[in-house]
């Protein structure tokens, strides 16, 4: 597999949005990419993957949602933008 070929996830911290705690994530493989959101896991735009891929990555979010948004509550956006530990 070279570099092009791995797929990487990252996601945002939690956003609270019309009273929901909802989490952006990306999926990135070399061009292709996804964006999407939890808890819905909808696939919100996407270039390059295909059809059943898309599927796949939104089967992911939704059996993985529960440890994906813990992630997400330890994300600080103010010391990731001023990249402090």
């Amino acid at each position: 597999m070279n570099k092009s070929d791995e797929l990487r996830m990252t996601h945002s911290g939690i956003i609270t949005q019309k009273g929901q705690k909802t989490v952006h994530i990306s999926f990135e493989r070399g061009n292709d990419f996804a964006e999407a959101t939890l808890p819905s896991g909808s696939i919100e735009k996407s270039s390059g993957f295909t059809p059943e891929e898309l599927e796949q990555l939104k089967q992911y979010l939704l059996q993985n949602s529960e440890d994906i948004m813990n992630r997400a509550k330890k994300v600080n956006p103010l010391r990731s933008w001023m990249k402090k530990d």
